[in-house]
């Protein structure tokens, strides 16, 4: 069970609208979270081990968040142990802007999305990147199989604190492959009845 999120996340100010707005008794609990870091469970790493992409937010040296798309095949975020997780960094657009952003905060704030099941983990935690020789052990490690795409560095997140998200105001979505495989028995029962259609015709025509 996570207990740590909300002694990270809600700062006097969050508490004070928490107040304001009758939510505080309901979160005041994740206030008193453990002091050490939340660990994952099998619940956690079943749903990260599904999922294809997710977002991740650091901070700059100015200030300002930033926030970026991170895709690849599903499980290419893997948890490493019950505090760690990790991804291979696959070339892009060549902006580092998160990349940068960690040589001065290695903060980062994660969220993903199971849009058919309207589930949501957020994640807080610190990041490490390796590149070059040090990061060739974790780089092969994380390489993901009859993906072509260039990996060029890896990064590690220790976990400090996750949190579930309500199922409110998520569109579920579904992907070509979700609706293909949903779709399955209707194709092959369609393709059934059309054999057996052209089956009575011939027959009717004999």
């Amino acid at each position: 069970m996570a207990h740590r999120f909300g002694s990270l996340a809600f700062t006097p100010a969050v508490k004070a609208l928490q107040e304001r707005y009758g939510s505080r008794r309901q979160y005041a609990r994740m206030a008193e979270g453990d002091a050490a870091p939340d660990r994952v469970g099998e619940q956690e790493s079943d749903f990260i081990a599904e999922r294809d992409s997710f977002y991740m937010a650091s901070v700059g040296a100015t200030g300002w968040p930033y926030v970026q798309h991170r895709g690849g095949p599903k499980g290419f975020l893997k948890v490493i142990d019950e505090r760690t997780i990790a991804f291979a960094d696959f070339r892009g657009n060549k902006q580092f802007v998160s990349t940068g952003n960690l040589a001065t905060d290695n903060r980062v704030a994660l969220i993903m999305v199971d849009y058919p099941a309207q589930a949501r983990l957020k994640i807080l935690g610190r990041a490490e990147i390796f590149e070059r020789e040090q990061a060739r052990e974790w780089m092969e490690r994380l390489r993901e199989p009859g993906y072509k795409a260039t990996v060029e560095r890896a990064f590690v997140i220790r976990i400090e604190a996750f949190d579930w998200n309500c199922q409110q105001h998520i569109t579920p979505r579904y992907t070509v492959n979700q609706i293909q495989e949903a779709m399955a028995d209707s194709e092959h029962r369609i393709e059934e009845l059309e054999l057996e259609n052209k089956q009575l015709r011939a027959a009717a025509g004999a």
